[in-house]
């Protein structure tokens, strides 16, 4: 009785110490297609408009390898237990982004104003840079709750990089929008890390008021509507959208952070009544500011009748949507399967064809199925972060990891959907496909966060100590 006492103990010892496999190996396996894909299609590109292979494909495909190795090295090493999704899904995006931009780079029409060449190479060299901060967070950020310490330095942080740009002498005012800034020949689009910042700071603060927020005063039209004193949050951050959407006039940062917070607080607080407050409260900063600034009023006229506009700007009077009416007929003469890597005319879009308008490339070239396909990556990417939230184990973790995943969804609708012409344009870049120091390194930290909380979440818990007095009761049971 006592021997088999002591091998069930064994067993389940075993059993909590080995717990939820680790899927490492998965991981190494999907990163290699991660890297492989990419590398053939770059070799399509070159054949498709040199009739040869690309004299650096050997060196590309090394390149995207070791740094994709790196980073699967870090992870095993540092969270054995994360998602085995996101970094395959993140490399493959990037990869497949450096294949676009070194197709623009291609462009003789590009070249000529100074949007193409070379930038390709830039790429790889901010994908190190970006692989580089990630093993940072895993590294050094052993628990992702250490960050709840700084939910108030989070906020002055974010707040310091989103004005930035408006301090004289060191923003850039890039068509229209005062989102950039520049040290020495490098310029730095600070809003990129300041939604990180900002996940941290609503996080930490959602988790200590969420209770007070969800307290309800009175039913209205099946809505529980908050307290009066209960609107201060949402009427700050709503204020800072708005400051963000006139003095910065970039519309994709002030719905992104907003949309974020939003939903963060529906997710605290479980009461629709937010969402509908949210979507009031943006309806209407949206078309007060659009009544009295200009170029959002251009961005607007533009989305409604781009033809026009065109038109306009075809004649001499400046308008914002050549660009736009451009990537439209990318997509419409992409079709259903695309008219094949290297072969479509998208540098048409000229100016931020790399960057703004990269998805029209990838419209024209792979058509509307490699569109789709792009869009599944990034839709898996969110479900494996909000899955992370679900099996998180603190409310911290679970705020932070919605709060991304959120983020990086709500960033690739409002540049998917400007480029579509579903919603007015933004000026924000695409995830990890389009060129920019600022949005492939900011996002691959968000990754890293992200890894780092679905490894707490999915490490198994220690296995209980055996206690010697249950088993003696159970030997000396008759």
């Amino acid at each position: 009785m006592s021997s088999s006492t002591n091998t069930s103990t064994h067993h389940t010892s075993t059993i909590g110490a080995i717990g939820t496999p680790s899927r490492r190996n998965t991981e190494l396996a999907l990163l290699v297609f991660a890297v492989l894909i990419p590398v053939f299609a770059y070799a399509n590109v070159g054949l498709a408009i040199n009739d040869e292979v690309p004299a650096g494909l050997l060196s590309y495909g090394l390149g995207l390898g070791l740094l994709a190795g790196v980073a699967h090295l870090v992870v095993r090493k540092f969270a054995p237990y994360a998602d085995p999704l996101m970094l395959p899904l993140a490399t493959l995006l990037n990869g497949l982004g450096l294949v676009a931009i070194w197709r623009l780079d291609q462009s003789a029409l590009l070249r000529e104003i100074n949007v193409a060449g070379g930038k390709a190479t830039n790429q790889l060299l901010y994908t190190a840079m970006g692989i580089a901060l990630f093993a940072v967070v895993m590294v050094f950020l052993k628990d992702h709750r250490v960050l709840q310490r700084y939910t108030y330095i989070s906020m002055v942080g974010a707040l310091i990089l989103l004005l930035l740009p408006l301090v004289p002498g060191l923003g850039l005012d890039v068509f229209g929008a005062r989102i950039w800034i520049q040290i020495g020949s490098f310029t730095i689009q600070p809003g990129e890390f300041a939604k990180i910042a900002l996940a941290v700071f609503f996080a930490g603060y959602l988790m200590v008021k969420r209770d007070a927020l969800a307290l309800a005063s009175r039913r209205f039209m099946g809505l529980y509507l908050p307290r009066g004193r209960d609107l201060g949050p949402i009427l700050v951050v709503w204020a800072m959208s708005i400051l963000i959407l006139v003095f910065e006039t970039d519309l994709g940062t002030s719905l992104l952070f907003f949309g974020m917070f939003i939903i963060m607080l529906y997710v605290a607080t479980e009461r629709t009544s937010w969402i509908v407050f949210g979507l009031l409260m943006s309806a209407v900063g949206a078309v007060g500011v659009a009544s009295f600034e200009s170029h959002i009023q251009q961005r607007i006229d533009a989305w409604l009748d781009p033809m026009r506009e065109y038109t306009l700007s075809q004649q001499g009077v400046a308008g914002h949507s050549e660009q736009a009416m451009q990537a439209l007929w990318a997509f419409g003469s992409g079709g259903t399967l695309g008219t094949g890597w290297g072969q479509g005319h998208s540098e048409l879009i000229r100016f931020a064809a790399n960057s703004d308008f990269i998805l029209a490339t990838f419209g024209e070239e792979l058509g509307l199925a490699g569109v789709m396909a792009l869009l599944l990556l990034y839709g898996l990417i969110v479900e494996r972060g909000v899955r992370t939230a679900l099996a998180a184990r603190d409310p911290f973790g679970k705020l932070l990891a919605i709060g991304l995943s959120g983020a990086f969804a709500l960033q690739v609708f409002v540049v998917a959907g400007g480029v579509m012409g579903l919603i007015p344009l933004t000026g924000m870049t695409m995830p990890f496909l389009a060129y920019g120091g600022s949005s492939v390194i900011a996002n691959w930290a968000l990754i890293g966060v992200l890894i780092r909380i679905s490894d707490t979440a999915r490490r198994p818990a220690p296995a209980p100590a055996p206690n010697p007095d249950a088993e003696m009761t159970q030997v000396v049971r008759p």
